[in-house]
């Protein structure tokens, strides 16, 4: 497989890298210290089309396609991770309805996300569940032309920015888990104040509060009780952006390790004389070539999908190796810097903290390795 980048490719990953680099890169400590992305960020990001990259153009995206999708997040996520952490998660959400939603919802709900005026969250998680779907307790009962739903959903991206919220509840009429869409902040919505994250910090994770929230018929995303599809969809297809992140922070440990070794001097020369920091260096660039390539890989079998089974297991393999290969690799750039990696005034502190954030998110590194297991053993 070719994976040399054509002119658009190449185009857009530019572009991404000078947004990073001349309007992220200046805010990025001032994200760190408020755990919250700046109003003009969130206005450049939407300006370079990356809310709609890989969404359907007659929806206003870009179609541009998951390939080129990961090379922007990779690039912002160089950076600081907490607004593609936003974009990851609103490409989870609206993907979902640009998949599953009726010509009516998308023209409804697509157009101003891909535009970045309304940002998009994907709701499933509660305080009493994990992977499980069976442990849903947010209900939904129809009434009349509406569905009252009732719930608490936990640490959800993106819930304080209005947009549509892809939302899981157990319905009374099947029992199982349907998929709705809820406008945020309807009557009826509230959320908490954001959680403080180890890492990614930008992206707020909050709790949704849903008290009576009225969601007409028409917002009732795929058939009812057949939610559990869209929520595998989710989860395979939301590892594209978590990927994007964990790939964009081992880059960025490697140029920080780079750069630190020439510049850190030892009786007069740059420790990166010393064999053994030589060797943190060459394992960082060999962890991030391995990622690399899995992470654009994903992103091209994205765009045409042999089969869900397929590409789920493709989406839990590749989490794992660029996860894990991110904590690594953060962790041989702290020890590049040694002491001075413990300080805060250094990135490398933050990156470490970052990539840890990467193994728990969008289905746990074991939960990974069981699903791989399970498609070898039981074909």
């Amino acid at each position: 497989m070719d994976f040399t980048l054509n002119k658009e490719q190449l185009m857009i990953k530019k572009m991404a890298r000078e947004f990073a680099e001349q309007s992220l890169a200046p805010v990025a400590d001032l994200i760190e210290e408020e755990n919250r992305v700046p109003e003009e960020i969130i206005a450049g990001l939407a300006e370079l089309d990356l809310f709609g990259l890989a969404m359907p153009e007659e929806y206003g995206g870009a179609n541009a396609g998951y390939d080129s999708y990961v090379l922007a997040m990779e690039q912002i996520a160089r950076v600081s991770c907490g607004p593609a952490m936003i974009i990851s998660a609103h490409s989870l959400g609206l993907g979902a309805i640009a998949n599953f939603g009726t010509a009516e919802q998308k023209a409804r709900y697509m157009p101003a996300a891909c535009q970045g005026k309304h940002i998009a969250s994907f709701a499933f998680t509660e305080p009493g569940t994990g992977s499980d779907p069976k442990q849903i307790t947010s209900t939904a009962v129809k009434e009349g032309n509406h569905y009252v739903i009732n719930g608490t959903k936990r640490f959800i991206s993106n819930g304080t920015y209005p947009g549509p919220l892809v939302l899981f509840a157990k319905d009374a009429e099947s029992g199982r888990p349907t998929a709705f869409i809820v406008e945020k902040f309807c009557e009826g919505y509230s959320v908490s104040k954001p959680w403080e994250k180890l890492g990614w910090h930008g992206g707020d994770l909050v709790d949704i509060y849903l008290q009576n929230v009225k969601v007409p018929l028409a917002n009732v995303l795929g058939e009812i009780g057949n939610g559990y599809p869209i929520l595998q969809y989710g989860i395979a297809f939301g590892k594209i952006g978590m990927n994007s992140l964990a790939l964009g922070t081992t880059l960025a440990a490697f140029e920080e390790a780079v750069k630190y070794a020439r510049e850190k001097t030892h009786r007069g020369q740059p420790i990166a004389k010393f064999p053994s920091i030589q060797l943190k260096i060459a394992e960082i660039a060999m962890k991030y070539e391995a990622s690399r390539w899995m992470a654009y890989r994903l992103g091209v079998l994205a765009n045409k999908p042999r089969s869900y089974q397929e590409f789920a297991q493709e989406a839990a393999l590749s989490k794992v190796i660029i996860a894990e290969n991110a904590m690594q690799a953060a962790r041989l750039a702290l020890d590049v810097h040694g002491s001075y990696g413990l300080m805060a005034d250094y990135k490398v502190s933050r990156l470490y903290r970052d990539a840890a954030m990467g193994p728990q998110i969008e289905g746990v590194i074991d939960m990974q390795k069981i699903i791989v297991a399970g498609d070898i053993l039981n074909p």
